[in-house]
């Protein structure tokens, strides 16, 4: 990627909200060497949009209409290896932070600090220095030795998050009752979680299952 209009950093912003939107374009219209160039407000539109500018960072969404952030991050990047992608997002959960990171994510920002580290974030983007907040590069670190959930665990612990009970589960998924209490006692285990209510918020918290 190069510096395409003036010499100044060209971005995408793609986030499904206008207002957020325009509160990044108001931040980096006070940047002399950021330039935003373009809007997204869905997943496709943000790949649509990234092979029509080439823009030097793009700040992407992770909850994206269409297509989701992580998947719009992937296509972008299979297609465009170079692409510097910065997720900004409200969720801060490790698990979430991570997953975004495999996608080919170069850093990632919560929507809280955007005023205060937006034009630094994008900068160390261009750079090529990945980007992460102290307090989730802490919570990765501290769950890093963990036994991750299995993909089974993982679809149990958001039907118990829907409200819905063993019996129900095991219906939905085709699975024996008892399969089900298996797997909520692994999940249990490995969360170290009290009971099932406390399995889900620690599972909406570090972004295993959606809120």
């Amino acid at each position: 990627m190069t510096q395409g209009v003036q010499n100044r950093i060209t971005v995408l912003v793609a986030d499904d909200h206008p207002l957020l939107r325009e509160g990044v374009a108001a931040i980096l219209a006070c940047e002399p060497d950021i330039v935003l160039i373009a809007e997204a407000a869905t997943g496709p539109e943000a790949i649509d949009l990234f092979r029509t500018h080439h823009p030097d960072v793009t700040l992407m969404d992770l909850q994206m209409p269409g297509v989701k952030g992580d998947d719009a991050i992937k296509s972008i990047r299979k297609e465009f290896p170079d692409a510097r992608i910065l997720v900004v997002t409200t969720y801060d959960g490790d698990v979430r932070a991570l997953r975004a990171m495999k996608a080919g994510a170069c850093g990632y920002l919560l929507k809280n600090k955007l005023r205060k580290d937006l034009p630094s974030a994008i900068r160390s983007a261009f750079a090529g220095c990945p980007c992460i907040p102290y307090e989730i590069a802490r919570s990765i670190a501290e769950h890093s030795a963990d036994e991750p959930l299995t993909q089974r665990e993982v679809e149990i612990l958001a039907n118990v998050a829907a409200g819905n009970a063993n019996k129900e589960i095991a219906v939905k998924l085709s699975i024996a009752e008892e399969t089900v209490k298996t797997h909520m006692g692994n999940i249990l285990s490995k969360l170290a979680a009290k009971d099932r209510t406390h399995a889900v918020m620690i599972g909406i918290r570090r972004g295993i299952i959606d809120s």
